[in-house]
């Protein structure tokens, strides 16, 4: 399966998403995620989709963007010419709207200028330009959405204009237009559903401004370095787009990094927070791994491109959150239910206020006005914007903290977490393993040759003890053995060419052959021990403040680690947690983690391969972005940059995120059940109704939007 992104424009609600997610559906697509907030549209599909998919989003009445020219934020749209945006659509209408207005101010009935104002011919004339606009946008979408049976809320805007418009031409034909002319009706709830369109894509394009920023930083000038034909260097100035993995790059003090790559010469103090969030200044050598879009600043650099396009790190961030909008958290259920029915069941109410009005008031346009403003202030959009607003806003200032959320559940389910479960190396210590001891026990090997086969088992593991040793007795020199097998939580197991057997591990592994259990690292040789290494590892300086906010706010802290009991319960007196449960293989990580989900939701952080079964069984699994790749696609939440120091955060916006959302839906909720009945009961004209419901959105927007900048720690 091929996973697909498309960018998808004319998506003005939930009720859209719906729509475009139901159709994917039917044409056999998988893993449907569209996000109306973003124009995201993300699916897997057996092959490359053809014209015939696009088509028939078209016919829906969206229309899918080249994502080579796609903006990230599609709300700016991209129709080009004359109209092709709300703001030129509001600016184009606003004239009209406001000369028809004119005649209801009463100062300028008696004034003899304003006298052609009257006429219901002129007022025709002067409301068409607006009207025939209203339906090539509405119009036009409301009658495909109809024509697939799946009406959208273009529907409600297209019907109270036409019945207006059509009342008042009715009135104006027959010489009544005293008793029927309300063209200012329709020009007003055409432009103001415009200028609420513009005002709800301003405020969503707010709410995503940290992901445009990453974007941004994704296409930037490089200075690649090539040679001539007599071998001299040569420098050229290109787009990051044209590079290629394995370029040669050229990197000054005070530019930024164009793509992932790694140092091949120079020294340099890196600016990372695009990715990290600290905008403290990290020191860069030769092997080291530059980001794309971090800056340097300052030193002089050459490095080889290491990933292009989607493998970098940025585009994977980009891309990571942005299946993360198009997930859809547990509370948005509801509301998605609702939103299906909702227009069907607000033209059901429009039509009983008209029928219901005309009986008891005798008379038939204000019962009309009223089912036209039933009509207008009906709003699916709050029930849709409710989630995705606060949903972009919670990623993005995740994102741009050093936080990843794969999915929004995630988000949602932070609210319940009571314990959190920590692994050892690498998570609250650094990982970063210095050689403190070895004794070599085999008489009959000398010291070179231990260090060379414990090297040659090493260099195939990738758990941070064996990176330590493998860094440190690195050689050229190195034995080939004739079968190798890493297992897991446990070390290493080879089998050389004279058919000895070598064991590299930890005291589970040799504690049948020794009761000595003060080492990291055992190497047996045919059963017997030959050897011992000792390592040291530094606890990470933020760790006892990241476990003393956890303990501040009632969450229980528990260490679970494969390592030995003595070395965990002194770690876990330094930093002050909780509980403490040593010496447990990835099988007994596993069941502890879910003995522990039983009790109550849990949180794991963890960085190693024995780590990823226990990950993905936690209620959120928590990783750190220098992990093993196996542990990182565990986890529902990474953290980037040795970020331990980000975990408090990502727990703040998990909860502030998800009461954001609950004051959305309810803002959402109680706006409609109670503005329509007022507008039903005659209370709210048409105008004013098209005006408070583009508002609506705003107000969910700018709720939304607060997270940017509140306290959520």
């Amino acid at each position: 399966m091929e996973t697909i992104q498309w960018k998808v424009e004319g998506m003005d609600c939930n009720t859209c998403a719906i729509h475009i997610h139901k159709y994917l559906e039917k044409q056999g697509m998988k893993n449907v995620k569209v996000n109306f907030a973003t124009g995201d549209v993300l699916f897997d599909a057996a092959t490359t989709p053809g014209e015939k998919i696009a088509k028939g989003i078209a016919d829906l009445g969206y229309t899918v963007v080249d994502q080579a020219h796609a903006a990230a934020d599609h709300h700016h749209d991209h129709s080009k010419g004359f109209l092709g945006t709300q703001g030129q659509r509001f600016l184009f209408c606003l004239p009209f709207t406001a000369i028809l207005l004119l005649h209801m101010i009463p100062a300028l009935h008696h004034q003899p200028a304003f006298h052609w104002l009257m006429d219901p011919w002129i007022q025709m004339l002067v409301t068409l330009p607006v009207f025939i606009l209203g339906m090539i946008v509405f119009g036009k979408s409301a009658w495909k959405s109809l024509r697939n049976k799946m009406p959208n809320m273009n529907v409600l805007i297209a019907l109270g204009a036409v019945a207006s418009f059509g009342y008042s031409l009715y009135g104006t034909l027959t010489g009544q237009a005293q008793q029927y002319l309300f063209y200012e009706t329709t020009a007003t709830i055409i432009t103001l559903v415009f200028l609420g369109n513009y005002l709800e894509d301003a405020s969503i394009a707010s709410t995503q401004r940290a992901l445009n920023k990453l974007a941004r930083n994704q296409k930037v000038m490089a200075n690649m370095i090539a040679f001539d034909d007599e071998h001299r260097e040569q420098i050229f100035q290109v787009e990051n787009t044209q590079l290629r993995v394995g370029d040669l790059l050229l990197i000054k003090s005070g530019e930024q990094v164009p793509i992932d790559a790694k140092i091949l010469w120079g020294e340099a103090r890196v600016n990372e927070a695009i990715i990290s969030g600290e905008s403290v200044p990290v020191h860069k050598g030769p092997k080291d791994v530059l980001i794309g879009g971090s800056i340097l600043q300052d030193g002089t650099i050459k490095a080889i491109v290491t990933a292009v396009g989607n493998d970098t790190v940025l585009s994977g961030i980009l891309n990571m959150v942005k299946k993360a909008q198009g997930e859809k958290p547990p509370m948005q259920l509801l509301a998605d239910k609702i939103s299906g029915i909702f227009i069907p069941v607000v033209l059901g109410i429009a039509g009983i206020t008209v029928l219901v009005n005309w009986l008891v008031l005798q008379e038939f346009t204000p019962s009309l006005m009223r089912g036209i403003a039933v009509l207008v202030i009906a709003c699916p959009c709050a029930m849709g914007l409710a989630t995705p607003a606060a949903i972009a806003v919670g990623l993005g200032r995740a994102a741009k903290t050093g936080i990843l959320f794969r999915n929004a559940t995630s988000l949602e389910l932070f609210k319940n977490i009571s314990q959190v479960v920590f692994d050892k190396t690498g998570t609250l210590t650094t990982g970063k393993f210095q050689l403190k001891a070895f004794q070599n026990l085999d008489n009959s090997m000398r010291e070179e040759d231990f260090k060379k086969t414990v090297y040659s088992m090493e260099k195939f593991s990738n758990h941070p003890l064996a990176k330590a040793i493998s860094a440190e007795w690195k050689t050229k020199d190195e034995l080939r053995w004739k079968k190798i097998e890493e297992i897991k939580g446990m070390g290493m197991k080879a089998l050389d060419a004279e058919g000895n057997t070598w064991i590299a591990g930890s005291f589970g592994f040799v504690k049948e052959f020794t009761n000595d259990d003060t080492h990291n690292v055992y190497i047996l040789k045919n059963e017997k021990l030959a050897g011992w290494i000792d390592v040291s590892d530094e606890t990470r300086p933020e760790a006892k403040q990241v476990i003393s906010y956890l303990q501040g706010r009632g969450i229980k802290t528990i260490l679970l680690s494969g390592d030995k009991k003595e070395t965990c319960d002194r770690l876990a007196a330094e930093l002050g947690i909780e509980t403490v449960y040593a010496e447990q293989s990835p099988a007994e990580k596993l069941a502890k983690v879910e003995e522990l989900d039983n009790a109550g939701p849990v949180a794991m952080v963890g960085d190693g391969i024995n780590d990823a079964p226990a990950l993905a069984k936690a209620t959120i699994g928590i990783s750190m972005s220098d992990a093993t790749q196996v542990a990182v696609e565990s986890a529902q939440v990474v953290l980037m940059n040795h970020g331990l120091q980000h975990l408090p955060e990502a727990l703040g916006l998990g909860k502030h995120t998800y009461i954001t959302i609950r004051q959305n839906l309810f803002w959402a909720f109680a706006y409609n059940v109670i503005a329509i009945p007022v507008a039903a009961l005659g209370y709210l004209r048409p105008e004013f109704g098209a005006l408070v419901m583009g508002l609506s959105d705003v107000v969910l927007a700018v709720n939304s939007a607060r997270l940017f900048i509140k306290k959520v720690t």
